[in-house]
């Protein structure tokens, strides 16, 4: 509970900060791999729910070949602060390394945007941070902006779930899925949005689910949370399908800085997490030009 309430005063400074700088920001709304050239991002956030909290700190280094085309290097760090109804699990351990590969068209009719994605499995399964194997997720993005309303679509297929922008997962998954997403984003005042989507995860054959937030086992728990009972279960695709919704709010002061803070409820599993991310866009910060 203290966790918790230390993550939520956390958020509230964050987007004031963000809300005061985007007032005195005439900067254009950031994407930090636009440009052509050497790419680089950290970002770090959080997720707390009845679980605990889980927070990430990612880092990548990349280069954009084109206007289209672009790659990535990422190493993920996670930090696990688990509830005492999960056993009272807290691990610091860095996250697979990954290799991703970009690409984009942006077309008056519909953008197009789609990443691949690697990960080698250098991490601990024992604390959930990796499946012990290699795994991928292949997503596709498509949208389309009506003045100031952007609705999306996104599809694709993986051997893992992997972590979204407002939802940092207590756990890790290994066997095959089709996931999909829909939703829009709404810009309400010059770097300030809002959005929200909805998410379906429909797994196939066996899974096997490893927890971040249990050690050896906890006490039973419900809604098929597999991942509140044993640190690594075995089964059908019922124990890793997921669904739900999720709602955000976005902050761009500069082109060097993204704020984020948002909600996921994952209606299969009945559970209701807060989210918060700041993001800075190291690339377009080291070529900046003199002031």
């Amino acid at each position: 509970m203290v966790h918790c309430k230390r993550l939520i005063v956390a958020i509230l400074v964050t987007a004031v900060a963000g809300t005061a700088a985007a007032q005195s920001s005439a900067s254009s709304k950031p994407n930090p791999r636009d440009e052509k050239g050497y790419t680089a991002y950290a970002e770090f956030g959080g997720t707390a729910n009845s679980d605990g909290q889980v927070y990430r700190f990612d880092s990548s280094v990349g280069y954009n070949f084109s206007k289209h085309f672009g790659a990535d290097l990422g190493l993920p760090i996670y930090f696990v602060h688990a509830s005492s109804t999960t056993g009272s699990v807290s691990n610091n351990s860095i996250g697979n390394p990954y290799l991703d590969l970009r690409l984009k068209f942006n077309n008056p009719a519909v953008n197009y945007g789609s990443v691949l994605t690697g990960f080698v499995p250098a991490a601990d399964s024992k604390r959930g941070m990796s499946t012990g194997r290699g795994t991928f997720d292949w997503t596709n993005h498509f949208d389309r902006s009506f003045s100031r309303l952007t609705p999306f679509l996104e599809a694709g297929i993986a051997n893992t779930i992997v972590d979204s922008q407002v939802f940092i997962r207590p756990y890790t998954t290994l066997g095959f899925n089709s996931h999909f997403q829909g939703g829009a984003s709404f810009d309400l005042w010059k770097f300030v949005s809002v959005g929200a989507s909805a998410y379906d995860i429909l797994p196939s054959g066996q899974q096997t689910v490893f927890s971040k937030v249990v050690g050896k086992s906890a006490s039973n728990s419900s809604h098929g949370r597999v991942f509140e009972t044993s640190q690594q279960t075995t089964g059908s695709a019922d124990i890793a399908k997921d669904n739900g919704y999720s709602a955000w709010i976005g902050a761009h002061p500069n082109r060097y800085m993204e704020l984020q803070l948002g909600y996921t409820r994952s209606v299969h599993y009945a559970l209701n997490s807060v989210s918060f991310g700041v993001g800075f866009n190291l690339g377009a910060f080291a070529r900046r030009g003199p002031s």
